[in-house]
């Protein structure tokens, strides 16, 4: 094994200096029907510690389907901007949640959200995301794009692309990547190792919402999907080994 002489971290030498990655509500739920499963937390925190050590600039979006599925009785029949606001606060929930794991392992990090909510995160303020990352602290992106009617996945793409993000990371629950259907409910669905981002938008493919697969296929930006629950994806996928599905121009 050879040493990374950036970090000092044993292994391959990382292919990516920068990138995002995008964890869905669900991502954090473990085993539970809602709500956040704090092992599943501590898990993905040690993923991110781990390329963090290589030297790797990382920023997260994350989602709150996780919190919202709990409150989804509540919201039926609620105007759809508002259910989108509890959506974006739930976000914020998850957002602190990962930061407290990740500082536990030793990695600086810091929250900014896309609403004002001054007393526990940081303003979106982009330039300052960005010297963040140049000072290798990790950047968890809470509340969205912090408009209604646009999903998390829009904002992972958002900014990835205001970050130059050389990549996006798609974390996925239980599933090892894209899928000419949904494997859960086809047992004939066939794993994609490699698609183009147009190929995914004509066949509606689940690997993001089609205004975050737009945005990256007009922006050149990759996609990796894959499963989550192999520690061991993300360092791989740093370290320039395949896995999941590669989606690219």
């Amino acid at each position: 094994m050879a040493t990374d002489p950036a970090s000092g971290s044993t292994g391959p030498a990382p292919v990516f200096e920068r990138v995002l990655i995008k964890l869905s509500g669900e991502s954090l739920m473990g085993e539970q029907d809602y709500g956040t499963d704090p092992e599943r937390i501590r898990a993905i925190a040690r993923q991110v510690s781990q390329v963090h050590a290589r030297g790797v600039e990382v920023a997260v979006v994350v989602g709150g389907g996780n919190i919202f599925r709990g409150l989804a009785a509540q919201a039926s029949g609620m105007d759809r901007a508002t259910g989108d606001y509890m959506g974006m606060l739930a976000t914020v929930l998850n957002a602190l949640a990962l930061q407290d794991a990740l500082e536990k392992q030793g990695v600086p990090t810091r929250v900014q959200s896309a609403i004002a909510i001054s007393e526990v995160a940081e303003p979106y303020i982009r330039r300052r995301a960005m010297r963040h990352l140049e000072k290798g602290r990790v950047v968890i992106f809470a509340a969205g794009t912090g408009n209604p009617f646009f999903t998390t996945d829009t904002a992972a793409a958002l900014r990835a692309i205001e970050m130059h993000a050389e990549i996006i990371l798609m974390a996925k629950n239980g599933v090892e990547g894209v899928y000419t259907a949904d494997p859960m409910k086809d047992p004939d669905a066939v794993f994609i190792p490699e698609i183009t981002h147009m190929e995914a938008v004509e066949k509606r493919l689940r690997v993001m919402d089609s205004t975050a697969l737009t945005l990256c296929m007009e922006n050149r930006l990759p996609i990796i999907v894959f499963n989550m629950s192999d520690e061991q994806n993300i360092d791989r996928i740093v370290c320039g080994d395949r896995v999941g599905t590669l989606v690219r121009t």
